[in-house]
């Protein structure tokens, strides 16, 4: 078994390949080669567990993210698992690999569902998911200059300052989440916030929404105008999105509106529905984080620390 730090999980997975990687899971996910379960949940007082798990045929692969919240820390880890043996090939520390394989997920989503000619970003939010998320979208398309907007100013200037210099192009402070939203023709969402930061009254025609930072009941993003104007509304998967969506979930009870339009992702990626079909069209992917991307990206890494020697060895009993 191969055990892989933060550290060596960073060196081995520069964004490009985890867009790779994302990708193909989705297209395994489209031709039924892959098998997806959902987030589960453990809340105890003062410390919560969350695991995850997925298959993929082709790569023979199976495995789990599971973690944990407390005040003292997150704490990811990714067990990765031979597909016919059934041996553990490897631990990985995944707080890296997580941010990394969201910001890839929106990546493959503004490739496939922004207009064509997309150039301006509006993020609200600046902490470590919105740099994953920013750094995916100008893999996908020729970006010009950003907004980001963020309640704690000092961090916003970092974000800003450090974004700019690693991207190339402009990433300026925005006054307000409005005045972000007005300016992007994509835009990021990647908060903690239990209201919503984003009015649908904001949004330009043709605009394209990452929603990223409600992954449960009790919070959302997006009021409900954001989503009553959204034309085509993608997730990474319905079972997951059904159970802790909150943007969805109470916007759609609120418009009494219900889930047969919402398209899986995989759908848009795999060709079988149109990621937008006309240039005025408002489009929105959910993503709420799922373990295939974590399984996908993990088998990569492995691969890739097999071939540089990175990693530390561990037997267990019976090896």
């Amino acid at each position: 078994m191969l055990f892989l730090s933060e550290d060596e999980v960073q060196e081995l997975l520069p964004m490009e390949k985890a867009l790779e990687c994302v990708t193909a899971s989705f297209m395994a996910q489209h031709s039924g080669r892959a098998v997806n379960r959902s987030r589960e949940r453990i809340i105890l007082p003062e410390v919560s567990l969350h695991y995850m798990a997925a298959g993929l045929a082709d790569s023979n692969l199976v495995g789990m993210k599971i973690y944990t919240i407390s005040r003292a820390a997150w704490r990811f880890l990714v067990l990765l698992y031979h597909g016919s043996s059934g041996e553990l090939l490897a631990i990985l520390e995944a707080d890296h690999l997580g941010r990394i394989r969201t910001g890839a997920a929106s990546g493959v989503a503004t490739r496939q569902m922004a207009h064509p000619d997309a150039s301006r970003v509006g993020v609200i939010g600046t902490g470590r998911q919105a740099r994953t998320q920013l750094q995916a979208v100008a893999q996908v398309r020729k970006i010009d200059a950003a907004r980001a907007f963020g309640r704690d100013r000092l961090r916003q200037e970092t974000f800003t300052r450090e974004m700019t210099a690693e991207l190339g192009f402009p990433v300026e402070p925005a006054d307000s989440a409005e005045a972000a939203v007005r300016f992007g023709q994509i835009v990021i969402t990647a908060t903690t916030s239990s209201e919503p930061v984003l009015k649908g009254a904001w949004l330009s025609p043709g605009t394209h929404v990452n929603a990223i930072g409600a992954n449960m009941v009790t919070r959302r993003e997006l009021d409900d105008e954001a989503l009553d104007r959204s034309a085509v509304i993608a997730v990474d998967t319905l079972e997951q999105a059904r159970e802790e969506a909150g943007d969805l979930i109470q916007g759609f009870a609120a418009l009494r509106r219900g889930w047969d339009d919402v398209l899986e992702i995989h759908e848009i990626v795999g060709g079988s529905r149109p990621g937008r079909t006309s240039d005025q069209e408002i489009t929105l992917f959910k993503s709420s984080g799922i373990a295939l991307w974590d399984v996908a990206a993990a088998g990569y890494v492995y691969q890739q620390a097999l071939e540089s020697g990175m990693g530390r060895r561990a037997t267990f009993w019976g090896e």
